[in-house]
């Protein structure tokens, strides 16, 4: 049975007297509001300070977990949120197991940018995509005219993030918050998270029962952490309330206004799908390595469909899927829809979705063909190779079963030093002679 919060209100009276305790005014005038957490019923209110042995039927860990609340709240109310905020919303408080599970897991393949983009572009999500861009073109248009970030784009990431808002997630961000708290693995990243949501409901934004969201504490159709929504929401509606839940007015603008504040330069694209010259310098194809659009050309580079290459100024080289696999030249904006998501395949999904969604150039998707007889590395064998790499002294960094920079290089280095093609791409190939 899980412990019934155990309100501390009595604790620190000086803040309110325990008879002016009110609870935290619902959420009103959504459109699509979500659907409240209903708590368990809670037990009567023990009336001193401490943490109680544990009660029948409840664990250690609820245990534990409840004073790990208790002393939250102390902290919540010191740090300035009103005592009937801090007992309204974790008043029903739960530890959440599966969020622990979800946060410890990790999948045993990373997946290839084709099935990844075959999934997150697929024809359904293109087709409802122009569908939801016609259904809400006012509150879209809006928001590109204030912010600069194309509808298109922005309708992307709502359909990248929550599937155009049929799916934002069912976890209360509270439980999820607080068991990511407590749990420990990112201990001091969830307790800021989690005093920032506790703002947002003292400003009267969103009540506690409504503030739901994905198991990390993604809220709302375009999935805001706490601290993204107390810095970039924006109440475009004029109702008084941020709402990335219910208002697409405010889903909109808080989505473009993010991504003009991290660096979304308008008038400009994303990037463009093109084609390298022979003997290209895969070492190059890198986001750290920027040039004008105009010297890539000057070097051959080219767009895939015969087109100049779009007017970038600091534009990067990126081929996702090696030597065998399509190219792309990617600009300032590639690197904005990286701070919503720092996944290459997930920014290069936003692009070319939002192409698709739009129509006009572009429309045809990728055109190269992607490498889809290479099978991808478990992330034990990407650990093998790691560590494969740095036993013969090219250095991949830390093993930790993920492709970055560092042994991006380190494989490049290797991949030179047998005279093959030194894209960085891994493959169960390479894999196997570096371990012969």
């Amino acid at each position: 049975m899980a412990r019934p919060f155990i309100p501390y209100l009595t604790l620190l009276h000086s803040f309110l007297p325990f008879a002016a305790c009110a609870a935290a005014l619902l959420l009103a005038g959504c459109a699509t509001t979500p659907p409240a957490v209903q708590p368990p019923a809670t037990a009567s209110v023990p009336t001193a300070p401490g943490v109680s042995p544990p009660q029948p039927g409840e664990t250690a860990e609820e245990a534990g977990f409840a004073a790990w609340v208790q002393a939250f709240a102390r902290d919540a109310v010191t740090a300035g949120i009103r005592p009937a905020t801090v007992q309204t919303a974790l008043a029903a408080a739960r530890l959440q197991p599966r969020v622990i599970e979800l946060d410890r897991a990790q999948p045993e393949f990373t997946r290839p940018p084709w099935a990844y983009l075959d999934s997150a572009v697929s024809p359904q999500r293109i087709a409802q995509g122009r569908a939801k861009r016609e259904e809400y073109r006012a509150p879209l248009d809006a928001a590109a005219a204030r912010y600069g970030v194309p509808a298109a784009i922005v309708t992307a990431v709502w359909g990248m993030e929550s599937n155009y808002g049929a799916n934002f997630g069912s976890f209360s961000a509270i439980d999820a918050l607080a068991t990511l708290g407590f749990e420990g693995r990112r201990r001091d990243w969830a307790r800021g998270e989690l005093l920032t949501a506790l703002r947002i409901i003292d400003s009267g934004d969103i009540d506690a029962a409504h503030m739901v969201g994905s198991w990390a504490g993604a809220m709302g159709n375009t999935q805001f952490l706490p601290s993204v929504f107390l810095a970039y929401a924006v109440d475009a509606d004029g109702d008084g309330r941020r709402d990335i839940w219910g208002s697409m007015a405010d889903v909109a603008a808080s989505t473009a206004n993010f991504l003009a504040h991290v660096g979304w330069q308008p008038g400009q694209p994303w990037g463009a799908e093109v084609q390298l010259p022979p003997g290209f310098d895969y070492a190059r194809a890198e986001l750290t390595q920027r040039q004008p659009a105009a010297q890539w050309a000057a070097e051959g580079v080219r767009s895939i469909d015969g087109q100049p290459l779009p007017d970038l100024p600091d534009a990067s080289v990126i081929t996702p899927a090696g030597a065998r696999g399509p190219a792309f030249l990617a600009g300032a904006n590639f690197r904005a829809i990286l701070r919503y998501n720092n996944s290459v395949n997930y920014a290069l999904a936003v692009g070319l979705l939002a192409q698709q969604i739009e129509g006009g150039a572009g429309t045809a998707g990728v055109v190269a063909p992607w490498p889809r007889d290479l099978q991808p590395l478990a992330r034990e064998q990407l650990r093998a190779l790691q560590v494969a790499l740095n036993e013969r002294g090219f250095d991949a960094g830390t093993p930790d079963g993920v492709m970055g920079p560092a042994t991006r290089a380190g494989l490049r280095r290797y991949q030179q030093s047998i005279g093959a093609v030194a894209d960085g791409y891994p493959t169960l190939e390479l894999l196997a002679r570096l371990l012969q």
